[in-house]
């Protein structure tokens, strides 16, 4: 009946974590470029009572055998990268991945950060910068007696010379992708770094190979799914909530247990 008690702790703990998962994943349901995590969940040991296979006579073997299990552990919490629906600004800077691959932002110490968060802006020199003044990579500058902003699907940046009529052509923006993006580390802000998981980033240009493209006036929405994520949520609660009885089930036969001796 001890053993009881552990495995239920166990699983309050891990229904918990659930909970704290969903409820950061509801909690960015309108956050731009989010991306949903999922908890993973592990048995642990188990222990043998009485063996499989062993034997009950000269001639006869046991068929299943008593394994106990002791509980569950979180194993893991993956990023789903899914696409999000991309949504229409009308904001000339905003710009969505669709396809595979992440923006570059150089971060303050030098560092590349990723994200799928194409919300820019400009800065005081006219730099493109993300929300927190951290510039896109490669820089792309844009001279303020330019006009006629526009981005190509392949990353092609353009404006126009309003003297001149000419169209003049800024820089390429350059995205990246990783063997395995789910190894990426959640730096904050929707960005990510680079972590020996992840595998080191695939530098390209949108549209080719299997890079996404490039939508100008567009955002990528959060890839989360509300209804989903309520389902899980009461799902967790229920089983938070029968974890919880199983323990005090054991707590009231220790008990019992105890009130035999008097």
């Amino acid at each position: 009946m001890i053993r009881g008690l552990y495995t239920a702790a166990s699983g309050m703990l891990a229904m918990q974590t659930q909970i704290d998962v969903t409820s950061n994943n509801i909690s960015n349901v309108n956050t731009t470029g989010f991306k949903k995590d999922r908890a993973e969940f592990q048995d642990l040991m188990y222990e043998a009572l009485n063996y499989t296979g062993g034997a009950t006579s000269d001639i006869s073997r046991n068929p299943t055998g008593i394994d106990v299990g002791m509980g569950v552990r979180v194993s893991g919490i993956q990023k789903a990268f899914l696409q999000g629906n991309l949504k229409q600004t009308g904001n000339s800077l905003d710009m969505a991945i669709e396809g595979k691959g992440f923006f570059q932002i150089t971060l303050p110490n030098g560092e590349l950060a990723y994200t799928r968060n194409g919300s820019f802006k400009v800065d005081n020199e006219g730099a493109i910068i993300n929300g927190l003044g951290y510039r896109l990579e490669p820089e792309i500058v844009i001279p303020e007696n330019l006009i006629n902003l526009s981005v190509a699907n392949d990353g092609t940046v353009s404006a126009m010379n309003p003297t001149t009529g000419d169209t003049e052509v800024l820089g390429q923006i350059l995205i990246v992708d990783f063997i395995n993006p789910a190894g990426l580390s959640p730096y904050g802000d929707t960005m990510f770094v680079e972590t020996e998981a992840s595998g080191a980033p695939i530098e390209g240009v949108p549209t080719v190979d299997a890079f996404g493209s490039l939508r100008q006036g567009m955002i990528e929405s959060s890839n989360v799914a509300l209804v989903n994520e309520m389902v899980d949520l009461i799902t967790a609660q229920r089983a938070y909530e029968a974890n919880s009885k199983a323990i005090t089930t054991t707590d009231d036969m220790l008990d019992i247990v105890n009130r035999l001796k008097r």
